[in-house]
Protein backbone atom coordinates (compact mmCIF):
# COMPACT_ATOMS: atom_id res chain seq x y z
CA UNK A 1 0.00 0.00 0.00
CA UNK A 2 1.42 3.53 -1.25
CA UNK A 3 0.82 7.34 -0.31
CA UNK A 4 -0.90 8.28 -4.54
CA UNK A 5 -0.73 11.02 -4.72
CA UNK A 6 0.54 14.91 -2.48
CA UNK A 7 3.56 15.51 -0.42
CA UNK A 8 3.81 11.90 0.52
CA UNK A 9 3.37 10.44 -3.09
CA UNK A 10 4.71 6.75 -3.85
CA UNK A 11 5.53 6.68 -0.17
CA UNK A 12 5.09 2.77 0.73
CA UNK A 13 2.54 2.63 4.36
CA UNK A 14 2.98 -0.38 6.82
CA UNK A 15 -0.06 -2.47 7.25
CA UNK A 16 -0.79 -4.62 10.25
CA UNK A 17 -0.56 -8.30 10.30
CA UNK A 18 -3.16 -10.34 10.24
CA UNK A 19 -6.71 -10.16 9.22
CA UNK A 20 -7.89 -7.51 11.25
CA UNK A 21 -8.00 -4.82 8.76
CA UNK A 22 -8.81 -4.80 5.35
CA UNK A 23 -6.82 -1.89 3.44
CA UNK A 24 -8.72 -0.04 0.81
CA UNK A 25 -6.76 -1.30 -2.68
CA UNK A 26 -4.80 1.47 -4.63
CA UNK A 27 -7.53 1.76 -7.16
CA UNK A 28 -10.49 1.85 -5.04
CA UNK A 29 -8.11 4.53 -3.31
CA UNK A 30 -7.55 6.78 -6.17
CA UNK A 31 -11.18 6.72 -7.21
CA UNK A 32 -12.44 8.20 -3.97
CA UNK A 33 -10.09 10.44 -3.86
CA UNK A 34 -10.65 11.87 -7.06
CA UNK A 35 -13.90 12.47 -5.83
CA UNK A 36 -12.71 13.70 -2.52
CA UNK A 37 -10.48 16.18 -4.06
CA UNK A 38 -12.39 19.07 -3.78
CA UNK A 39 -13.18 19.28 -0.40
CA UNK A 40 -9.66 18.21 0.88
CA UNK A 41 -7.34 21.77 0.62
CA UNK A 42 -6.96 23.12 4.41
CA UNK A 43 -9.89 20.34 5.73
CA UNK A 44 -9.95 18.64 9.21
CA UNK A 45 -10.59 15.02 8.24
CA UNK A 46 -11.77 12.19 10.34
CA UNK A 47 -10.51 8.88 9.50
CA UNK A 48 -12.82 6.25 11.64
CA UNK A 49 -11.45 2.61 11.91
CA UNK A 50 -8.04 4.05 10.82
CA UNK A 51 -6.81 0.34 9.87
CA UNK A 52 -2.92 1.52 9.18
CA UNK A 53 -4.07 5.20 8.30
CA UNK A 54 -4.06 4.75 4.59
CA UNK A 55 -7.40 6.94 3.77
CA UNK A 56 -6.41 9.74 6.43
CA UNK A 57 -2.64 9.71 5.54
CA UNK A 58 -3.57 10.07 1.86
CA UNK A 59 -5.84 13.14 2.67
CA UNK A 60 -2.95 15.02 4.72
CA UNK A 61 -0.89 14.35 1.28
CA UNK A 62 -3.54 16.04 -0.74
CA UNK A 63 -3.80 18.95 1.30
CA UNK A 64 -6.19 18.05 4.65
CA UNK A 65 -4.96 20.61 7.68
CA UNK A 66 -5.37 18.07 9.76
CA UNK A 67 -6.27 14.29 10.28
CA UNK A 68 -8.10 12.64 13.59
CA UNK A 69 -7.02 8.73 12.98
CA UNK A 70 -9.87 6.64 15.31
CA UNK A 71 -8.31 2.91 15.71
CA UNK A 72 -9.24 0.46 18.64
CA UNK A 73 -6.60 -2.15 17.84
CA UNK A 74 -3.17 -1.91 19.46
CA UNK A 75 -1.14 -3.03 16.79
CA UNK A 76 -3.13 -0.98 14.11
CA UNK A 77 -2.74 2.05 16.18
CA UNK A 78 1.27 1.43 16.42
CA UNK A 79 1.06 1.23 12.53
CA UNK A 80 -0.47 4.27 12.07
CA UNK A 81 1.86 5.68 14.52
CA UNK A 82 4.81 5.01 12.28
CA UNK A 83 3.30 5.71 9.02
CA UNK A 84 2.66 9.11 9.89
CA UNK A 85 6.13 9.03 11.43
CA UNK A 86 7.78 7.76 7.95
CA UNK A 87 5.37 10.37 6.28
CA UNK A 88 6.52 12.95 8.24
CA UNK A 89 2.84 14.31 9.72
CA UNK A 90 2.97 13.71 12.94
CA UNK A 91 2.21 16.92 13.65
CA UNK A 92 -1.08 17.31 11.38
CA UNK A 93 -2.30 14.27 12.80
CA UNK A 94 -4.12 12.99 16.13
CA UNK A 95 -4.64 9.64 16.81
CA UNK A 96 -7.20 8.07 19.26
CA UNK A 97 -6.57 4.60 19.99
CA UNK A 98 -9.96 4.04 21.37
CA UNK A 99 -13.55 2.48 20.53
CA UNK A 100 -15.08 4.75 17.43
CA UNK A 101 -18.66 5.35 19.35
CA UNK A 102 -16.07 6.58 22.53
CA UNK A 103 -13.73 8.28 20.58
CA UNK A 104 -16.17 11.13 18.55
CA UNK A 105 -16.82 12.52 21.97
CA UNK A 106 -13.09 13.02 22.29
CA UNK A 107 -13.18 15.66 18.83
CA UNK A 108 -13.47 19.14 19.21
CA UNK A 109 -13.77 20.78 15.70
CA UNK A 110 -15.86 23.49 15.07
CA UNK A 111 -16.83 21.40 11.99
CA UNK A 112 -15.36 18.63 9.95
CA UNK A 113 -15.22 18.89 6.72
CA UNK A 114 -14.78 15.08 5.36
CA UNK A 115 -15.75 11.76 7.33
CA UNK A 116 -14.11 9.01 6.14
CA UNK A 117 -15.37 5.08 7.83
CA UNK A 118 -14.91 1.76 6.83
CA UNK A 119 -15.97 -0.38 9.74
CA UNK A 120 -16.21 -4.01 10.01
CA UNK A 121 -18.49 -5.34 7.70
CA UNK A 122 -22.08 -6.92 8.69
CA UNK A 123 -21.87 -5.85 11.89
CA UNK A 124 -23.98 -2.70 11.71
CA UNK A 125 -21.31 -0.25 12.87
CA UNK A 126 -22.18 2.32 9.87
CA UNK A 127 -26.09 2.57 11.39
CA UNK A 128 -24.25 2.64 15.02
CA UNK A 129 -21.99 5.90 14.51
CA UNK A 130 -24.38 7.47 12.20
CA UNK A 131 -26.94 7.28 14.98
CA UNK A 132 -24.11 8.93 17.19
CA UNK A 133 -22.27 11.35 14.53
CA UNK A 134 -26.05 13.43 14.33
CA UNK A 135 -25.38 14.59 18.03
CA UNK A 136 -22.20 15.66 17.20
CA UNK A 137 -21.76 19.32 16.84
CA UNK A 138 -18.64 19.46 14.10
CA UNK A 139 -21.07 16.90 11.70
CA UNK A 140 -23.20 20.25 10.01
CA UNK A 141 -24.82 20.03 6.68
CA UNK A 142 -21.26 21.12 5.61
CA UNK A 143 -19.98 17.73 6.32
CA UNK A 144 -19.57 14.79 4.02
CA UNK A 145 -19.75 11.58 5.11
CA UNK A 146 -18.48 8.65 3.38
CA UNK A 147 -19.14 5.37 4.09
CA UNK A 148 -16.98 1.62 2.85
CA UNK A 149 -19.57 -0.60 2.99
CA UNK A 150 -20.18 -4.20 1.54
CA UNK A 151 -22.03 -4.00 -2.32
CA UNK A 152 -25.69 -4.82 -0.59
CA UNK A 153 -25.16 -2.84 2.33
CA UNK A 154 -28.56 -1.35 3.05
CA UNK A 155 -28.47 2.04 4.22
CA UNK A 156 -32.45 3.63 3.77
CA UNK A 157 -32.33 3.95 7.33
CA UNK A 158 -30.27 7.01 6.68
CA UNK A 159 -33.16 9.69 6.11
CA UNK A 160 -34.37 8.35 9.59
CA UNK A 161 -31.13 9.60 11.06
CA UNK A 162 -31.39 12.80 9.57
CA UNK A 163 -28.63 12.33 6.54
CA UNK A 164 -29.35 12.17 2.81
CA UNK A 165 -27.09 9.63 0.45
CA UNK A 166 -25.92 12.46 -2.21
CA UNK A 167 -23.97 9.81 -3.80
CA UNK A 168 -23.19 5.81 -4.23
CA UNK A 169 -20.20 4.99 -5.63
CA UNK A 170 -20.20 0.71 -6.74
CA UNK A 171 -17.20 -1.70 -6.87
CA UNK A 172 -17.13 -5.17 -7.57
CA UNK A 173 -18.10 -6.41 -4.08
CA UNK A 174 -18.05 -2.60 -1.77
CA UNK A 175 -19.38 0.85 -2.34
CA UNK A 176 -18.56 4.16 -1.04
CA UNK A 177 -22.12 5.69 0.31
CA UNK A 178 -21.64 9.64 0.50
CA UNK A 179 -24.01 11.13 3.15
CA UNK A 180 -24.95 14.76 4.24
CA UNK A 181 -26.53 15.62 7.19
CA UNK A 182 -29.85 17.21 6.29
CA UNK A 183 -30.56 20.83 7.53
CA UNK A 184 -33.92 19.82 8.85
CA UNK A 185 -32.17 17.33 11.17
CA UNK A 186 -29.18 20.25 12.03
CA UNK A 187 -32.47 22.34 13.81
CA UNK A 188 -33.51 19.80 15.46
Amino acid sequence: MRVIAGKARSLKLKTPAGTETRPTTDRIKETLFNMLQPYLPDSIFIDLFSGSGGIGIEALSRGASHAYFVENSKEAAACILDNLKFTRMEEDATVLKQDVLSALFGIHEKEADVIFMDPPYEQDFERRVLSCLREMPYVTENTLIVVEAMDKTDFSYAESLGFSITKEKLYKTNKHVFLRKTEKNEKN
